[in-house]
Protein backbone atom coordinates (compact mmCIF):
# COMPACT_ATOMS: atom_id res chain seq x y z
CA UNK A 1 0.00 0.00 0.00
CA UNK A 2 1.03 3.23 -1.01
CA UNK A 3 2.18 5.32 2.38
CA UNK A 4 1.47 8.76 0.72
CA UNK A 5 -2.24 7.88 -0.37
CA UNK A 6 -3.94 4.79 1.00
CA UNK A 7 -3.61 3.32 -2.18
CA UNK A 8 -1.97 0.78 -3.51
CA UNK A 9 1.30 1.06 -5.12
CA UNK A 10 1.12 0.45 -9.42
CA UNK A 11 3.55 -2.21 -10.03
CA UNK A 12 4.29 -3.97 -13.91
CA UNK A 13 3.01 -7.15 -15.29
CA UNK A 14 6.11 -8.64 -12.83
CA UNK A 15 5.12 -6.99 -9.83
CA UNK A 16 8.34 -4.48 -10.11
CA UNK A 17 7.19 -0.96 -9.22
CA UNK A 18 6.22 1.73 -11.56
CA UNK A 19 8.38 4.61 -11.35
CA UNK A 20 8.10 7.03 -8.91
CA UNK A 21 5.90 4.38 -7.14
CA UNK A 22 8.14 2.55 -4.58
CA UNK A 23 5.40 2.80 -1.77
CA UNK A 24 7.72 4.90 0.31
CA UNK A 25 6.70 8.34 1.12
CA UNK A 26 8.83 11.05 -0.54
CA UNK A 27 11.66 11.63 1.69
CA UNK A 28 11.94 8.55 3.53
CA UNK A 29 15.13 7.74 5.09
CA UNK A 30 16.97 4.63 5.70
CA UNK A 31 16.91 3.33 9.26
CA UNK A 32 20.55 3.02 8.47
CA UNK A 33 21.37 6.45 7.60
CA UNK A 34 19.53 7.89 10.33
CA UNK A 35 20.99 5.72 13.17
CA UNK A 36 24.57 6.98 11.79
CA UNK A 37 23.07 10.51 11.67
CA UNK A 38 22.33 10.21 15.64
CA UNK A 39 25.19 8.64 16.34
CA UNK A 40 27.58 11.58 14.89
CA UNK A 41 25.28 14.49 15.94
CA UNK A 42 26.84 15.59 19.07
CA UNK A 43 30.76 14.63 17.65
CA UNK A 44 30.06 16.71 15.09
CA UNK A 45 32.70 19.78 16.36
CA UNK A 46 35.11 16.87 17.43
CA UNK A 47 35.31 15.08 13.89
CA UNK A 48 35.68 17.75 12.02
CA UNK A 49 38.69 19.18 14.38
CA UNK A 50 40.28 15.45 13.82
CA UNK A 51 39.59 15.84 10.27
CA UNK A 52 41.45 18.98 9.61
CA UNK A 53 44.40 18.16 12.47
CA UNK A 54 45.00 14.98 10.10
CA UNK A 55 44.87 16.72 6.74
CA UNK A 56 47.14 19.31 8.35
CA UNK A 57 49.58 16.96 9.20
CA UNK A 58 49.67 15.45 5.97
CA UNK A 59 46.93 12.90 5.39
CA UNK A 60 46.00 13.37 1.87
CA UNK A 61 42.52 11.13 2.46
CA UNK A 62 41.80 13.72 5.62
CA UNK A 63 42.99 17.25 3.00
CA UNK A 64 41.18 15.39 0.21
CA UNK A 65 37.74 15.42 2.59
CA UNK A 66 38.03 18.73 4.38
CA UNK A 67 38.77 20.87 0.64
CA UNK A 68 35.90 19.44 -0.94
CA UNK A 69 33.78 20.70 2.00
CA UNK A 70 35.75 23.81 1.68
CA UNK A 71 35.36 23.98 -1.67
CA UNK A 72 32.90 22.08 -3.20
CA UNK A 73 33.33 20.61 -7.25
CA UNK A 74 30.75 23.02 -8.98
CA UNK A 75 28.22 21.51 -11.22
CA UNK A 76 27.44 24.04 -13.64
CA UNK A 77 29.75 27.47 -14.57
CA UNK A 78 28.50 30.34 -15.33
CA UNK A 79 28.75 31.11 -19.17
CA UNK A 80 29.61 34.35 -21.00
CA UNK A 81 28.54 34.19 -24.29
CA UNK A 82 27.11 36.72 -26.86
CA UNK A 83 23.47 35.80 -27.89
CA UNK A 84 21.40 37.68 -29.81
CA UNK A 85 18.28 39.40 -27.73
CA UNK A 86 15.67 37.02 -28.20
CA UNK A 87 12.34 39.57 -28.61
CA UNK A 88 10.36 37.43 -31.27
CA UNK A 89 10.87 34.13 -33.00
CA UNK A 90 12.30 35.38 -36.43
CA UNK A 91 15.76 35.92 -33.85
CA UNK A 92 15.66 32.39 -32.83
CA UNK A 93 18.04 31.17 -35.71
CA UNK A 94 20.62 33.98 -35.13
CA UNK A 95 20.24 32.65 -31.58
CA UNK A 96 20.86 28.82 -32.49
CA UNK A 97 23.51 29.29 -34.58
CA UNK A 98 25.59 31.37 -32.27
CA UNK A 99 24.96 28.51 -29.95
CA UNK A 100 26.51 25.70 -32.33
CA UNK A 101 29.33 28.42 -33.31
CA UNK A 102 30.39 28.43 -29.11
CA UNK A 103 30.15 24.62 -28.93
CA UNK A 104 32.17 24.01 -32.44
CA UNK A 105 35.08 26.69 -30.99
CA UNK A 106 34.91 25.05 -27.49
CA UNK A 107 33.32 27.78 -25.91
CA UNK A 108 30.89 25.84 -24.76
CA UNK A 109 30.30 22.09 -24.19
CA UNK A 110 28.03 20.25 -26.01
CA UNK A 111 25.95 19.68 -22.76
CA UNK A 112 25.81 23.47 -22.23
CA UNK A 113 24.84 24.56 -26.08
CA UNK A 114 21.67 21.54 -25.48
CA UNK A 115 20.69 23.34 -22.79
CA UNK A 116 20.84 26.56 -23.67
CA UNK A 117 18.96 25.53 -26.94
CA UNK A 118 16.19 24.28 -24.40
CA UNK A 119 15.93 27.71 -23.18
CA UNK A 120 16.11 29.03 -26.60
CA UNK A 121 13.20 26.80 -27.51
CA UNK A 122 11.18 27.38 -24.64
CA UNK A 123 11.13 30.97 -25.68
CA UNK A 124 10.17 30.11 -29.24
CA UNK A 125 7.09 28.37 -28.05
CA UNK A 126 6.19 31.05 -25.00
CA UNK A 127 6.57 33.50 -28.77
CA UNK A 128 4.23 31.12 -30.63
CA UNK A 129 1.89 30.94 -27.87
CA UNK A 130 1.32 34.61 -27.67
CA UNK A 131 1.17 35.14 -31.32
CA UNK A 132 -1.23 32.31 -31.20
CA UNK A 133 -3.73 34.03 -28.46
CA UNK A 134 -3.21 37.29 -30.40
CA UNK A 135 -4.88 35.61 -33.00
CA UNK A 136 -7.66 33.90 -31.13
CA UNK A 137 -8.65 37.70 -29.39
CA UNK A 138 -8.79 39.46 -32.68
CA UNK A 139 -10.75 36.73 -34.25
CA UNK A 140 -13.37 36.58 -31.34
CA UNK A 141 -13.39 40.77 -31.03
CA UNK A 142 -14.42 39.97 -34.99
CA UNK A 143 -16.80 37.95 -34.52
CA UNK A 144 -18.52 39.53 -31.42
CA UNK A 145 -18.62 43.04 -33.30
CA UNK A 146 -20.14 41.25 -36.48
Amino acid sequence: MNRNSGQKAERDRRGRFLPGNSGKPKGARNRATVAAERLLQGEALRLTRKVIELGLQGDVTCLRLALERLVPVRRERALVLDLPDLRTAADVPEAIVALLKAASDGRLTAGEAGKLAGLVAGFLKAEELAVLEERVRKLEERNNNG
